[in-house]
């Protein structure tokens, strides 16, 4: 791999790691030479991805429920145990909910909410000591969150949470990004249209479903696993170096 894009030497923490965009981001910065820690819920299921993905390289599975204030301290004071720092920091795990407009409940809006902004606020807040001391002038720590396409279009689906959440999480890190710049800490989004998951399992089973899905997309196919990987290492090397604050569709042309 050319210098430009490798990883070699640096420590990556992946939310959400277990499946889907996740993992897709995982394997490929286990590919260019990182080392990843990958955290879910799930116990069983991070063993299960660390095991999976260890012939590439050195993944970690670290288990944690990041739903409430608790649970993310709990987790950064794991880490830290751990390592002592963090070059790249990826916010990837979230949620959505889908219900008729006159039906759509509370705890449904504040599920999404909770975990798709709160959460990666209180991940950022937690983590940014390990962030610091991983960051110089020359090779700026990284903060990329998982933002959506449904965070810049009007497509809500009926899940009329999701799309304000991660438009939420696109000015969050704005913010973020222009606060932390002068700590040599990197804050960007990548904004994914239709990939292959468990939040789109019910569209890709359905062949129907795919073939109307994918007549609204330019390109008329939905992303593939190496095309994410491709953009989060980008992201996360030098080539990313000198970006901050950018949101990046990746989507095939939806978001037009």
């Amino acid at each position: 791999m050319l210098p430009y894009f490798s990883l070699a030497g640096r420590t990556a923490l992946v939310t959400g790691g277990t499946r889907g965009i996740g993992h897709m981001i995982a394997k490929g910065f286990l590919e260019a030479g990182a080392t990843v820690y990958l955290c879910a819920r799930d116990a069983q299921a991070c063993e299960a991805a660390a095991s999976e993905l260890g012939h590439l390289g050195e993944c970690h599975a670290l288990a944690a429920n990041l739903a409430s204030e608790d649970g993310i301290k709990a987790f950064a004071e794991a880490l830290g145990e751990r390592i002592d720092r963090l070059d790249i920091l990826v916010n990837n795990a979230g949620t959505t909910w889908g219900a008729p407009l006159d039906e759509y409940p509370a705890k449904g809006w504040e599920k999404v909410m909770q975990l798709n902004v709160t959460s990666v606020f209180g991940c950022i807040q937690q983590l940014l000591p390990l962030l610091r001391n991983a960051a110089s002038q020359d090779a700026p720590a990284r903060i990329i969150n998982i933002g959506s396409v449904a965070g810049l279009t009007s497509h809500g689906e009926q899940a009329y949470a999701y799309g304000p959440s991660k438009a939420a999480l696109h000015q969050l890190s704005r913010m973020l990004a222009r606060e932390l710049v002068e700590q040599h800490i990197n804050v960007n989004v990548i904004a994914p249209g239709r990939f292959p998951s468990k939040m789109t399992s019910f569209i890709a089973n359905d062949a129907e479903a795919m073939a109307a899905n994918c007549a609204h997309i330019p390109m008329k196919r939905w992303g593939r696993q190496e095309e994410m990987a491709a953009l989060a290492i980008s992201l996360a090397s030098t080539a990313g170096a000198y970006m901050t604050g950018a949101i990046v569709p990746i989507d095939g042309g939806f978001h037009l």
